[in-house]
Formats: C-alpha cells, structure tokens, sequence
C-alpha cells in the first residue's frame, strides 16, 4: 500500500506534470521511471493521461507498489495555468520558445497547450509583454469521479491561493469524492508560516490522522538545475511542516533534485516522500523523443539507469539512522 511506503521512507513521486497532457510523453515518462524503481506518478486530471499512465505501468511490467495520484488546481496556482500569446503584440523575436522547457511554443509563436506546464519562463522573459498565464479551471465533480472509477490512489489538491473561501469549497469537494490518501501541495509564496500552518490544520481536522500527505513546495516547477540553493525552499517548507507536528505525511516538490534529500538531511529536516518533476524529466528528455525508445532497448536501458541513479541517491538520503 501507498501507505506502507510513506511510513517506511520509500517512496519516490515522478511529477510528470498537473499540466502536462501530453499522452505520449507521459507513457514514456511513466514506463522509464517504474522500471528505474519509482512507485508513485503524478498526472494530470484527464482520462486519457490517467489512461497513459496504466499503459506505462504495463510496459514496465511491475505492477506490484505502482500508485497513480491526479492533480487539480485552484484559480491562481501556476500548476493549472497555461501560457497565451498575444498576437498582436508578439514581435517573433523567438525568446519565448529559447527558454521554453517544454517544447510548448511552436515556430509559428503558437502554444501547444498540451505541453503547456504553467511554468511561465516564457511570459517572464517576454520583452514585449506579450504573453499572459491563464488558469485552466476544472469542474472536479465533473472530472474526478471518472478519474476514481478508472482506479487512482491519490489525489492532490494544488492550493496555493490567499482564497481561503474557495479553497475549503473545492477541498470539500474532493473529499465527498474520494474517500483514499490525499494530498495537498502548498508553499510560502501567497501565506505566512503561521497562516500556512493553521490552513492545514484546518483541512484536516475532520481528516483520520495519516490519511493525508502535504506536498511541501519550494518555488514550483524550478527545478532545472541540479544546485543546492535550487532545492533550499522545498527544504525550508518541509521543516515548517515537520515542526508543526501534525498527524500528517511530508513530501518534499518545487525545484527537487539529487541534492534534496541530503540537503534536507543535513538540516534534520526527514520527509517521507521526495516528489521531482522538472528535473527528473530533464534527465530523460533525450530518450522521450525517441519515437522508438520501446524497441531500442540500448536507448531505453540507459534511461532507465539514468532515472534509477535519481531515484536511488534520493532513497538513500531518507532512510533513519
């Protein structure tokens, strides 16, 4: 059980993005990871990336300690919104599609809103302002019941958002729809500690202790870059939950990578998950473009090393003394 997992300390969550509806990426990404040892996947709240998801799990053969986990956002999250380009302020200068991630801008300036991840380095380098990040609302009474009768373990509710009216409305919802583990992913960004604290304590006072996981994030989607100081946040975030002591598991996001876990060692900061995104699909980005990385299997043994090396050196860090 998922459960097991978080209390022993070993359990790795791939982000492949609450934004990313890109299907065959996301098989790819979900088929190199499980086979590398992760055990946990976070998709996007759509059928067919769900669908994906099962279908990379199946090629990888291990179904046994494999836990799929949907997120939904809240109006103003970054991980829900997605990049628009103003045409009629866009000068083509090209900007937006070199610091793209993603592969999201097209050569004609376009989005590809599939691949869209909401990480806004596009709008933020725009020298002419012509691009705006617009939140992608999703009605969950709609969506997740679906989503919970195709089989998911987790859900994770993105509320990062000063709202508080809004956000006990829709953590309502989804508690009326799913009665497993959920998460919710909250940084320092929009709250104070204080305020931050007494939230979550909010939100799971009618909740069975342990049946909730707090993804504790650094800045969202930053982690790029295999630095300490790009990780520093999500330390400090998961240390402020730690000490607040509640009934309550820590998972470690936002600028995640191979040094998270030391770093949050060093500091006697002890998560019971790592969650890595941006950079665990950085690392794998060659392979995922290979439109034949499921026959090529020297391609797709090297990922896997590649992906395993992540995995293991951010386990390893977890375990107690």
């Amino acid at each position: 059980m998922l459960k097991d997992l978080l209390d022993k300390k070993k359990c790795f969550k791939l982000v492949c993005g609450a934004g990313n509806e890109d299907a065959t990426e996301v098989e790819k990404l979900v088929t190199i990871y499980s086979r590398a040892g992760c055990n946990f996947f976070d998709v996007c709240a759509k059928p067919h990336i769900v669908d994906a998801a099962k279908r990379g799990l199946e090629r990888a053969g291990i179904k046994e300690e494999r836990y799929i986990c949907v997120s939904v956002g809240i109006d103003g999250d970054p991980h829900i919104t997605k990049a628009m380009i103003d045409n009629s302020k866009c000068i083509n200068c090209g900007v937006c599609k070199n610091n793209c991630q993603h592969d999201a801008i097209l050569d004609d300036f376009k989005i590809n809103k599939q691949r869209c991840l909401g990480c806004g380095l596009c709008a933020k380098n725009c020298p002419v302002g012509a691009i705006s990040m617009e939140s992608q609302i999703q009605d969950y009474d709609e969506v997740l019941p679906e989503l919970v009768k195709k089989g998911i373990d987790c859900i994770e509710f993105h509320a990062i958002s000063i709202d508080e009216v809004d956000v006990d409305k829709k953590w309502k919802q989804i508690n009326e729809i799913f009665d497993g583990m959920l998460c919710i992913s909250l940084d320092r960004s929009e709250l104070g500690d204080r305020r931050l604290k007494d939230r979550v304590a909010r939100m799971i006072q009618n909740r069975a202790p342990y049946t909730t996981i707090i993804q504790a994030d650094g800045i969202a989607m930053s982690g790029n870059d295999d630095e300490y100081g790009t990780t520093l946040q999500a330390v400090a975030t998961a240390q402020l939950f730690q000490d607040s002591k509640l009934p309550l598991y820590i998972m470690m996001s936002g600028g995640t990578n191979t040094k998270s876990t030391e770093l949050a060692k060093l500091c006697g900061v002890r998560p019971h998950c790592v969650a890595i995104g941006s950079y665990a699909r950085k690392i794998v980005k060659k392979y995922l473009q290979l439109d034949d990385i499921y026959q090529n299997k020297q391609a797709m043994a090297e990922a896997v090393e590649i992906a395993k090396s992540l995995i293991d050196v951010s386990l390893e860090n977890m375990k107690d003394d």
